[in-house]
């Protein structure tokens, strides 16, 4: 950690830190269980396409065309689209931490997350996201993915900080290894208390 240079900018994952994971396991199976549908073959389907569609290369529709609708279906494509919107959530704690913190240290906030168009829109919209957030480096918008670094590299000349500048919240363990490997503040996001303990070790007291 590097004390001396002060802190700038935040870059925030939103599945897991900021709102629910938006198309989850967890989702899935709910989905497979409401809809009846094959869990297996939906798993599997699912698994081969959902990193075309995080990479912005895919539409939802089209998505599900490969996942869901690739035979008849007793519901409809409205239905099923809306309930995989209802499984987002907000965390209202982190939420306020995030806003407060911009408001008193007049931070840079960027999103740096993997999410699919229409899911990564919804959520930003429905929760009012872009209230404290300047800028999104999504894979929809940039046609990359964590854990490729370039994302990192991107988020950073797009913010123009130094590494060192920047503390960086994501709940997996891997994406915050390899953008401290660029030099990135990373905590590995696990609740709030544990979140606002680290981040007040770079100087970001509430």
């Amino acid at each position: 950690m590097d004390k001396i240079t002060p802190i700038t900018t935040l870059f925030l994952d939103i599945g897991g830190v900021l709102l629910t994971n938006g198309w989850d396991r967890a989702a899935r199976k709910l989905a497979i269980q409401t809809f009846g549908l094959d869990a297996l073959e939906t798993e599997e389907r699912h698994h081969l396409t959902f990193d075309t569609y995080e990479e912005g290369k895919l539409t939802l529709d089209e998505y599900l065309n490969r996942v869901v609708f690739y035979e008849d279906r007793s519901f409809t494509r409205k239905q099923f689209r809306d309930f995989m919107y209802a499984q987002s959530a907000p965390y209202p704690d982190m939420l306020e931490m995030v806003t407060a913190l911009k408001a008193k240290y007049q931070l840079k906030i960027a999103i740096v997350n993997n999410e699919g168009r229409e899911l990564n829109e919804h959520r930003i919209h429905h929760f009012n996201i872009s209230r404290f957030v300047d800028f999104y480096i999504s894979s929809c918008f940039i046609h990359l993915r964590k854990p490729d670094a370039d994302i990192y590299k991107i988020a950073l000349d797009i913010a123009q900080v130094r590494p060192a500048e920047v503390v960086y919240l994501e709940d997996r363990s891997m994406f915050v290894d390899v953008a401290n490997g660029l030099g990135i503040n990373g905590i590995c996001h696990r609740d709030y208390d544990s979140t606002r303990l680290q981040l007040e070790a770079f100087g970001l007291k509430l």
